[in-house]
């Protein structure tokens, strides 16, 4: 058993083992144990990392929408202007749990609780990540005036973080987050008049 390798060799060993368990036995018949055993971790050393079940899930599950960050870049890197990359942002968001056949959308219809229950707690972990990633393109709309030059952007980028993974998660009433022309309507109505103000003390 491991008991002297780095914490995030350790980490990484127990997300491929927890994805494998979730691809082959899905969510309830995931356990820690499993996952331990097959990345030849101690417990221990599993529960230092993650204190339940839900955590260690909820990472993966996460670690499987951050795996199409890099792509999601280049895409977005594409697109001119700042709303249209908001816009964008929310339908790769949707496409990350939906594409047909993906393992998320799998284990999202036939373990719909279960589902719900690890996603939100691997989301506390997706907020800094998803923050760092539209970092950049915050300070680009700064930079292009299309948002206020006072912005401040680390706070703006979790903002901004925040909102996408409502709108692309949290069903509403009045908004079809499949609908790029009611997401756009949305951000023109509040979101960017918001980050076109001034920045309250």
């Amino acid at each position: 058993m491991e008991t002297a390798t780095p914490s995030k060799t350790v980490r990484e060993r127990l997300m491929d083992a927890a994805e494998t368990c979730l691809r082959d036995k899905g969510i309830r018949a995931t356990t820690m144990s499993t996952v331990a055993e097959r990345a030849g971790v101690s417990r221990a050393w599993l529960y230092r990392l993650f204190p339940d079940k839900n955590a260690l899930v909820g990472a993966a599950l996460i670690r499987l929408v951050e795996t199409t960050w890099e792509r999601n870049h280049a895409e977005l890197a594409a697109i001119d202007g700042f709303e249209n990359r908001l816009v964008a942002g929310v339908q790769i968001g949707r496409r990350a749990y939906d594409d047909p056949g993906a393992m998320l959308m799998r284990l999202r219809n036939d373990e719909p609780e279960e589902f719900g229950t690890a996603i939100g707690v691997g989301v506390a972990g997706l907020v800094p990540d998803l923050a760092a990633f539209w970092h950049s393109y915050v300070a680009e709309a700064v930079a292009d005036g299309e948002i206020h030059p006072e912005t401040h952007v680390d706070e703006a980028a979790e903002w901004v973080a925040r909102v996408l993974i409502s709108l692309g998660s949290v069903p509403g009433n009045h908004l079809d987050a499949d609908d790029a022309e009611s997401v756009r309507r949305h951000f023109r109505r509040y979101v960017l008049p918001a980050l076109r103000s001034r920045p309250s003390d």
